[in-house]
């Protein structure tokens, strides 16, 4: 049985496939954005290996997540899956980031290369990012015009690319990236057309399975199924200077 951690683990996608690896017999590493979220879990909490609680907005808070994580000890894999949405405005987060950027982009790579690796990485995209090309040009929304679908696409383009850099960098970690659909959450609305089970479906099975299917790297999923990604997400000149701009954001780096 496999140790999973989730990120955005007390409600939607992440609770429910926390709930489903639970099921299945795994452990799991809650996380929670604050210590009144984590008071919320409920029943699930006490089935847990755990529950790490930090604000995705903080780049400390971030690393202090990862330092959480590594004390609980080292993962088979994680599922970068919180996220926002829709933001009115840029915001500005403690360091001064888009707060989409923050949440979407950083959090996942600070994470990504401050916990210890695992065997598997699962990442949060949707079909959205394939309105997000251009974006490193202005990555944190400093020089333009808010615009949140266009950030909430980029951010989720530079999801897929980050997978895919490191299946290629990280040859012996699966890496992979997900499109849940549209699904019914608080993120997603009542009038989504895919339910709560088939969204997280996909990046259950990834985190944990050793069907041959799923014991692949570098590929993008929608409902258990490969699918082609933008063609930048894939492409290792786009991927190499994502890295370089997000090290350069966070100084943080990647680990060879």
């Amino acid at each position: 049985m496999a140790i999973v951690f989730i990120t955005g683990s007390t409600d939607g996608l992440g609770k429910a496939a926390a709930q489903s690896l639970l099921d299945q017999g795994h452990r799991v590493v809650l996380h929670a954005r604050s210590t009144d979220r984590a008071g919320s879990l409920g029943d699930i909490a006490s089935r847990a290996e755990g529950v790490v609680v930090g604000d995705l907005q903080s780049g400390v808070e971030t690393k202090r997540i990862a330092d959480q994580v590594n004390a609980i000890g080292r993962m088979d894999a994680v599922i970068h899956n919180a996220g926002v949405y829709t933001q009115r405005s840029r915001g500005s987060t403690p360091e001064g980031h888009a707060v989409t950027v923050a949440i979407n982009t950083l959090a996942p790579y600070v994470l990504t290369a401050l916990i210890e690796r695992p065997a598997r990485l699962v990442y949060l995209s949707s079909g959205l990012h394939r309105g997000g090309e251009g974006s490193l040009d202005d990555l944190d929304w400093k020089k333009r015009s808010w615009d949140s679908a266009k950030a909430y696409a980029e951010s989720k383009l530079h999801a897929v690319a980050l997978a895919s850099a490191l299946a290629r960098r990280w040859p012996q970690v699966l890496s992979n990236a997900v499109d849940p659909g549209w699904v019914r959450t608080r993120m997603g609305g009542a009038g989504a057309p895919v339910d709560l089970q088939t969204g997280q479906k996909t990046q259950a099975w990834l985190a944990v399975s050793d069907e041959p299917s799923a014991l692949v790297s570098g590929r993008y999923w929608h409902h258990m199924r490969q699918q082609e990604p933008a063609g930048e997400a894939v492409d290792p000149g786009f991927q190499y200077k994502l890295l370089d701009k997000l090290q350069g954001i966070t100084e943080v780096a990647l680990s060879p």
